[in-house]
């Protein structure tokens, strides 16, 4: 007779259990990320950015089916990491967003682009706040496996959209192998090789900038609803859940307080004037004792995220037509790099610098915050482009 012993974990095991599956999904997927997207990006510059885009939504949907095995037939954890790795084969979603930003490259003017940029970062934050609201009490009042048959149902009409309703945005399209070393060099070259009128230097600084700032924005987004829960705040859910829509509202005013800043402002200045705010509203936060103070912080952040819609669009102008699924690739790896520095970063800088400024990783993420400021500063100043010196049109 075999005996059977129930195991019953504590919530600190269950929460680092949790904790160390998710940090592995993340790294593997990473990993695999950086070869396969940045292949289908320089790829997408080819043969059109149609097959990428079909490509990662059949991968995100291969990890919906997988992760629906998992949940219905109760399987080991450890096959959603097998669903992390085979979807970032595919190209994952950073290949949806190097050839979503690819095409709106293609079919935008150098006045118009930063503006669309930024209307489609805010479709991407404004779908993962309804994500977020509509998932949590799915979640508590039917389980996990039906909010994943939605997403399965969603992903397969993503995917018929990509293959049969997409409008090409490359004009002339080639045939070209994929599984070559070409397309690698191709990212390098954005990177060392000059070219007449552009300096590749810029390139490079400008990804640094866009690291530092989704590092911060992301490291902050980490920690503030543990900040909020302790003392001296002590929310209860009702405030939490005000906090989650505070930290969302910002795609939608951000939107809107770039097209409104374009009339009077070159892009620069609006991503110069985000960053000021951005700055303060991260030293409210770090002396946040009361509630007001809290939203006060949140109101501060209003722009915060018109900073990299303008850096996307600088970095577009910078290259060529033939090289915009490169370069959005391999800025999506630099967004994925960041999110994981700043995971890695403020989730352990936050307990320990509990006992001596709960705040510390606020004022550390305003102080990294500089560094993109002076860069975005110095690089308008020095553009070989003039485009950079107009002030925007109307598109």
């Amino acid at each position: 007779m075999k005996n059977c012993a129930l195991v019953i974990l504590s919530p600190q095991e269950v929460e680092t259990l949790t904790s160390h599956w998710t940090l592995y999904m993340n790294v593997g997927g990473f990993l695999v990320d950086l070869f396969s997207s940045t292949l289908l990006g320089a790829w997408s510059d080819r043969v059109g950015r149609r097959p990428v885009l079909v490509l990662a939504s059949l991968g995100l949907l291969l990890q919906a089916v997988v992760s629906i095995f998992v949940v219905q037939l109760q399987l080991h954890v450890g096959y959603f990491v097998l669903g992390r790795i085979l979807c970032a084969l595919l190209g994952d979603f950073n290949g949806l967003l190097a050839a979503s930003f690819a095409s709106v490259a293609d079919v935008s003017s150098t006045h118009s682009r930063t503006i669309r940029m930024a209307f489609l970062e805010a479709c991407i934050g404004v779908a993962g706040m309804l994500a977020s609201l509509l998932g949590g009490h799915w979640l508590r009042a039917q389980g996990y496996a039906n909010p994943f048959w939605l997403a399965l149902a969603l992903l397969i009409v993503m995917s018929l959209y990509a293959a049969f309703c997409f409008g090409e945005t490359v004009k002339e399209p080639k045939s070209t192998r994929l599984f070559t070393l070409h397309h690698h060099k191709s990212i390098v070259r954005l990177y060392v090789d000059p070219a007449p009128e552009k300096s590749r230097k810029h390139i490079a600084l400008y990804s640094l900038a866009v690291f530092l700032v989704i590092t911060v924005h992301f490291g902050a987004q980490d920690i503030l609803t543990l900040y909020e829960l302790s003392a001296p705040l002590c929310w209860d859910s009702k405030l939490i859940g005000y906090g989650s829509a505070a930290q969302h509202l910002p795609y939608l005013t951000s939107l809107l307080g770039l097209r409104l800043l374009q009339f009077c402002l070159a892009d620069t200045w609006v991503a110069e004037i985000g960053l000021v705010f951005n700055v303060l509203g991260m030293v409210v936060f770090a002396f946040a004792s009361i509630t007001p103070l809290m939203f006060t912080g949140y109101g501060l952040l209003f722009l915060s995220l018109a900073i990299t819609p303008v850096i996307r669009a600088k970095l577009s102008k910078l290259v060529g037509h033939s090289e915009q699924g490169a370069l959005f690739s391999a800025v999506a790896c630099v967004n994925s790099l960041a999110m994981l520095t700043a995971s890695g970063i403020f989730n352990s800088l936050y307990p320990v610098t509990l006992n001596f400024m709960k705040g510390f990783p606020f004022l550390l993420g305003a102080g990294l915050l500089f560094i993109p400021a002076i860069l975005i500063g110095i690089l308008e100043r020095i553009s070989p482009r003039p485009e950079f010196q107009q002030f925007p049109q109307s598109p």
